[in-house]
């Protein structure tokens, strides 16, 4: 289910911080140490301070368990289901978005910043952590609703930092990329061109995999629109308390940015992703088609 943001929308996390402010407010009302919640509910301590910290979203069971280790009344267990229905999906509109601040960049930073591996699904434009300088000042030029013109430089600025995690060995990025994608042009051919070039080069990086979808691949799945899997890590940088429940899945619609948190809808990403893969190529393959398409471009001379 999907639940807009109420409020003047001005913290794009209040939902989940609702959530956890109350979690905290009921374990200090019982008395609890976090370390003696952790043992009553079964999570580990660290699981503790990141539900009340507002950095992971606890399940349904969690804070059902959670209400019942603290003893909470009746009424308080009523608020705290509403409390985690609100917070598994967010809406996040962008023209409250960007009423304050000149881009998006760091919020998808600092996401990318706490995951181990990201899977990202583009039907329409080359993702944003691939493309060149050139190719995203142009996308950021499409925007809706525009960017001042002094802030395209400041978003560029922005996504081109994001790039060097494609660096970091510790952490692994998928993509999945359709032929439109490929094909659509935001710019002059000789642009396009560069992108590609980019694009087999960062394909050739030991933690980064391109897959690419051939139009004429015999589909298992739709494609209806992009989104993107964010695997978090733990508070210190480790997976060891990893779970399914602390997954986001995020999806860009031409109105808002959707932020998932739910279980049982993030496993529906997850199923896509997989049929998604099916359908694409890889590798060496992956190269020779795209080899395919700038031999297209360049014979088409424009």
């Amino acid at each position: 289910m999907v639940t807009a943001v109420t409020g003047d929308g001005t913290n794009p996390l209040g939902k989940r911080q609702a959530l956890a402010a109350e979690l905290r407010r009921v374990r200090d009302l019982a008395g609890l140490s976090g370390r003696d919640l952790a043992q009553r509910i079964g999570i580990s301590q660290s699981k503790v301070s990141r539900i009340e910290s507002g950095t992971a979203i606890p399940s349904a069971p969690e804070v059902t368990a959670w209400a019942e280790a603290a003893a909470a009344s009746a009424e308080t267990r009523r608020l705290l289901a509403t409390l985690t229905e609100a917070a598994f999906t967010e809406v996040h509109a962008w023209h409250v978005a960007l009423r304050d601040r000149p881009h998006l960049q760091d919020d998808i930073l600092g996401l990318e910043q706490r995951a181990v591996r990201v899977r990202t699904f583009q039907p329409s434009v080359i993702p944003g952590l691939l493309q060149t300088a050139e190719y995203a000042r142009r996308v950021f030029s499409l925007f809706q609703p525009a960017y001042a013109h002094e802030d395209i430089s400041a978003a560029l600025a922005g996504r081109l930092d994001r790039q060097l995690a494609l660096f970091d060995e510790r952490r692994q990025f998928e993509f999945l990329i359709t032929e439109a994608a490929l094909r659509w042009r935001p710019g002059p051919a000789g642009m396009l061109l560069a992108q590609f070039d980019r694009l087999a080069s960062l394909s050739t990086l030991s933690n980064v995999s391109i897959g690419l979808i051939p139009m004429e691949t015999e589909a298992v799945t739709s494609m209806a629109h992009g989104f993107a899997i964010f695997e978090l890590a733990g508070h210190d940088g480790h997976d060891s308390d990893h779970g399914a429940g602390d997954d986001i899945v995020t999806v860009e619609t031409i109105h808002a940015n959707l932020t998932i948190n739910d279980p049982e809808s993030v496993a529906l990403y997850r199923k896509r992703w997989s049929l998604l893969t099916q359908m694409a190529r890889h590798g060496d393959e992956a190269r020779t088609f795209l080899a395919s398409i700038i031999s297209d471009l360049r014979a088409a001379g424009r």
